[in-house]
């Protein structure tokens, strides 16, 4: 029984390794159940792609449909005109979408047009944000899933109001906590660690890419003015994804205590993220990690799809505006900041889950 794994862009690969290492272990002992890695090329280059499947040992892909770069649409109608042409040779039994890239909306609609049942890892999640193209792909994708694999019985309640049956929902914990977990002794310093004399505790990590706060350059730079202004001259760690590079460069006056450098890979950003004293940043998934590892994490949205990660973990929401940073940062720099705790079922075990539940539904 074939099942194809669909990885895209960075946020994929630390959720499939999980579910590949899990697949492995059932076929050592007679499981019937056998994977194929398609890897869509959203992301293709090494810094944000490459690194992440040597470092978090997922095998190479068995298919690369090479999409590139491009715009949503552009990426979309690429991936599935490519992932069509290999259901067509060589159809699978069902279709693994992860998370809520463009990969995962493109090749769910793909597999339901082939008439191949599809289960979405990561369901459910809904920030209400329709600017987010990320909201639009978890939205298409589970108006089509046949099965969802939920991370919080939050998430569930969203797929339920959607008229989604119980007996289709599988809450089985966050796959990006297993490999965070799996991976959490192999973390090492980055390069420049020495170089910028960095210490426990004494800097900052941010990572920005959100439209809202990158895309206009006034707007961004008042942002990271703020940051620089109340983070007391300390260290500010900033990886810059690609899509930020592009704003940045035309910026020149930056703060001086902001440390630009290239997006790091999964062992090295997380041993920055762990040890910092505190993470600001407008993704969703490190705000799963940072919750994980104790770690106060300032979210510059005004909403978010993970609200576990504020009402249980040591995440809060900023918003956008440069003027929240201030008190808040005050608040962690006085020690009052909420200590978190970790949610149920995010304890290293989802991949083992996730198999488990497919194995009784493909093979009964």
């Amino acid at each position: 029984m074939l099942v194809d794994i669909i990885a895209g862009a960075r946020p994929n690969f630390m959720k499939i390794a999980t579910i590949i290492r899990a697949l492995q272990r059932k076929a050592e002992t007679g499981g019937k159940l056998k994977y194929r890695l398609v890897h869509t090329g959203q992301h293709y280059d090494a810094s944000m792609s490459g690194a992440f499947f040597e470092q978090l040992g997922i095998p190479a892909p068995d298919v690369n449909l090479e999409v590139g770069g491009g715009t949503q649409a552009e990426q979309t109608a690429g991936i599935m005109t490519r992932y069509e042409q290999l259901l067509a040779t060589s159809p699978s039994a069902l279709c693994l979408v992860v998370g809520d890239v463009t990969s995962t909306m493109a090749c769910a609609i793909t597999a339901q047009k082939l008439c191949i049942p599809v289960a979405h890892v990561e369901a459910g999640i809904r920030s209400g944000d329709w600017s987010m193209p990320e909201e639009i792909n978890r939205m298409v994708t589970d108006s089509i899933t046949n099965w969802f694999f939920t991370t919080s019985e939050w998430a569930g309640s969203n797929l339920r109001k959607s008229g989604i049956e119980d007996e289709r929902i599988f809450l089985v914990g966050n796959t990006m906590i297993d490999t965070l977990l799996a991976n959490m002794p192999k973390f090492s310093p980055p390069e420049f660690w020495d170089k910028h004399d960095l210490t426990p505790g004494n800097y900052f990590v941010t990572t920005l890419h959100r439209p809202a706060n990158v895309d206009s350059a006034g707007a961004f730079a008042e942002m990271l003015q703020e940051i620089g202004r109340c983070t007391s001259g300390l260290p500010v760690v900033f990886p810059v994804h690609p899509r930020t590079a592009k704003t940045l460069r035309d910026m020149i006056d930056l703060p001086d205590n902001l440390l630009l450098v290239e997006p790091q890979p999964y062992l090295q950003f997380n041993y920055l993220v762990k040890h910092a004293k505190a993470v600001i940043t407008d993704s969703g998934g490190i705000t799963e990690e940072t919750t994980v590892m104790g770690v106060p994490c300032l979210t510059l949205r005004n909403n978010t799809e993970r609200p576990e990660t504020v009402e249980q973990g040591t995440n809060e929401l900023i918003g956008t505006d440069p003027a929240a940073l201030s008190p808040a940062l005050d608040r962690l720099f006085s020690g009052d900041w909420k200590q978190g705790t970790v949610p149920p079922l995010w304890d290293g075990k989802t991949g083992e889950r996730i198999v488990a539940t497919l194995e009784q539904l493909l093979c009964p």
